[in-house]
């Protein structure tokens, strides 16, 4: 080993005796409580009912978890629908045994979707406002809790980076490799911590959160380009598509891309409409 690359060999978990804690699991129990934490803060600012902060996370999670599994087994992993369709929603494989894997395989793509219809059903019966008020909020945990999300990856040894075919990289010992490779989830989880700190001080140290849907939209368009970008140092996840000019997490990334553009631009419309107004 030298300096620029480190050989990583983590266990999966914390081994408590009657049962092991998956880093994984954990990193993800980390992002939900960050996350009410911080919306806790965002309502006591907003004046608005604890009640209503406890429904958010109940939302939250069903909508993360649900949409993250769908995501992956439809945009990455069709075939389980017929090879083994229980084990979509199911934390076990079936076929061809039976074993508990967790809900390993899950997408971001199909979390931001799962999230954010979660939250359209949370605006219409528990808050009763405009969805764009809770979008333009529920975005500084939700990028607070990629970082997690990514780490935990890191942690398993998934979602590789390509090799760096130099002495710079991670060595990752658990898929049997001696080379190092770029740590692709460090790079996203970094970025995000990035984003997460500019969603934080626009939404406390400016007024911008009073132009609906502009928070949204800028948590949407960064947030995709930067996975865009980061998709370059990765391993492709579907190796039938390796040879396309942009991988399926490249492809899924760009129309969420223009969707956030279009979310920025329409949102500084209606704020220049309202102030003429």
């Amino acid at each position: 080993m030298n300096i620029f690359s480190i050989t990583w060999d983590p266990p999966l978990g914390i081994d408590l005796g009657f049962f092991t804690l998956r880093f994984y699991s954990l990193m993800f129990l980390i992002a939900f409580v960050s996350g009410w934490y911080l919306m806790k803060a965002i309502y006591k600012n907003e004046n608005l009912s604890m009640d209503k902060l406890d429904k958010v996370l109940i939302y939250t999670v069903i909508g993360t978890l649900l949409g993250a599994r769908l995501g992956h087994v439809i945009f990455y992993q069709p075939e389980l629908f017929a090879q083994d369709f229980l084990s979509v929603f199911l934390p076990f494989q079936f076929v061809p045994t039976f074993k508990f894997t967790g809900f390993a395989g899950l997408a971001s793509h199909g979390a931001a979707i799962g999230i954010a219809i979660a939250m359209y059903f949370y605006s219409k019966k528990v808050l009763q406002k405009n969805i764009f008020w809770v979008l333009d909020r529920i975005v500084i945990p939700v990028s607070f809790g990629g970082v997690f999300v990514r780490i935990g990856n890191f942690l398993n040894s998934e979602i590789i980076g390509k090799p760096t075919n130099s002495d710079y990289g991670v060595v990752f010992k658990k898929l049997g490799e001696d080379f190092a490779r770029h740590p692709s989830q460090l790079y996203e989880s970094g970025c995000y911590l990035l984003l997460f700190t500019l969603l934080y001080y626009l939404y406390w140290k400016t007024n911008i959160s009073k132009k609906s849907g502009m928070l949204f939209g800028i948590f949407f368009t960064l947030l995709w380009s930067i996975r865009f970008i980061v998709e370059y140092s990765k391993e492709p996840q579907v190796a039938e598509r390796a040879d396309w000019v942009f991988n399926t997490g490249q492809l899924l990334s760009l129309p969420m891309i223009v969707i956030g553009i279009v979310i920025i631009y329409v949102s500084q419309l209606k704020a220049k409409s309202n102030e003429e107004v």
